[in-house]
């Protein structure tokens, strides 16, 4: 995001920096942070986590590799939910997995899940489904009723789910997050949930995440690997997000109310000012899902609105199945930028 840092997390790192303490954090079990955690998600999503299930990562893509390496072997079914954030999908092809797309499907106010499509892809020996909640880049915030949907299939099919909730904090009305390690006991037990502050509190290069494990067997077994290949924590990674989910809940609430606005500031100008140009509003997320197959260019999107406008969104070729056409745009930035970002595209997008 184009936005500076809440001022206590800046305040904590300038403490921090002031001391000269650079050495190595304690155990994550030696701190308050799951404590601080478990506070966070019963306050903002109505979910309850024992903190003793709480695990640190250096960020949620080593978690994926991770759990990849471990719950699955080579040639065994990732099933995810495409087009999806790069990362995501290539984790499954470099680790020699079998990857297994289920191509959202656009509806008439947001992208649908293809029940019927899902689980023919759950029934050719699929062992995890990578699942991206909310969904970047598609802006959904998967409703409970989808996501018990989506339950039912991983129970029936005998899959752990690998829940990638990141942008969880990043919601905007009447839509809510919907933890999927919340919905039963039973859905838990099969469950990773990967998060981070990084994203909403805009900390990425701080490098720190955590997972959630809702069983205790599948906790023994993530605990089995040998813990220098998970690396070191961020101590400074580790300080921030203490302070972020701690003391800054009114900074976050500041956050997505302006993001609100860009977005709806976004969506209704690039419908209006470029009708062929699809986009439905997200629901969650900083990211704008741009469909620009109907536009009259004579290249890939990515490739013309850089070398005309000089305006970089992200190439929707990166997102694996349902991105050709495509680019995604990140509406995190003051409102004279996006209005910059939308006019150079608008100039440079042929009649």
């Amino acid at each position: 995001m184009d936005f500076p840092l809440a001022g206590p997390i800046r305040g904590a790192l300038a403490q921090q920096l002031e001391l000269g303490d650079y050495g190595y954090t304690r155990r994550l079990a030696d701190r308050a942070l799951p404590e601080i955690f478990t506070e966070w998600a019963e306050r903002r999503f109505r979910w309850t986590v024992d903190p003793a299930r709480i695990v640190g990562l250096a960020d949620i893509v080593q978690g994926i590799y991770l759990t990849l390496e471990l719950f699955s072997v080579p040639g065994d079914g990732i099933v995810t939910l495409t087009p999806v954030y790069p990362p995501l999908w290539r984790s499954v092809e470099e680790t020699g997995r079998r990857l297994l797309a289920s191509t959202l499907v656009r509806g008439t106010e947001r992208y649908e899940i293809d029940f019927d499509h899902l689980e023919s892809c759950l029934r050719t020996g699929a062992r995890i489904l990578l699942l991206c909640n909310p969904h970047n880049p598609s802006g959904r915030a998967f409703t409970r009723s989808e996501l018990e949907s989506i339950g039912e299939l991983a129970i029936r099919h005998d899959v752990i789910v690998l829940a990638d909730e990141i942008h969880a904090d990043l919601v905007y009305a009447p839509h809510r997050h919907v933890p999927f390690a919340s919905l039963s006991p039973e859905l838990a037990e099969r469950t990773i949930t990967m998060t981070s502050a990084t994203k909403s509190f805009n900390i990425g290069g701080l490098r720190f995440a955590i997972a959630v494990f809702g069983g205790a067997d599948i906790l023994a077994r993530f605990n089995s690997m040998p813990e220098r290949f998970r690396g070191g924590l961020n101590s400074l990674g580790v300080i921030a997000t203490e302070v972020a989910w701690r003391d800054c809940e009114g900074w976050l609430d500041r956050l997505v109310a302006y993001l609100a606005s860009n977005r709806d500031y976004a969506v209704s100008e690039l419908a209006r000012r470029l009708p062929a140009l699809r986009v439905l509003k997200p629901e969650a997320t900083f990211l704008a899902w741009l469909d620009c197959r109907h536009l009259s260019l004579h290249e890939d999107p990515f490739s013309h609105y850089l070398s005309t406008a000089r305006v970089a969104f992200s190439d929707g070729r990166d997102f694996g199945d349902g991105g050709e056409g495509f680019v995604r745009l990140n509406f995190a930035t003051s409102r004279a930028i996006l209005a910059e970002l939308i006019e150079r595209t608008v100039a440079a997008t042929p009649p």
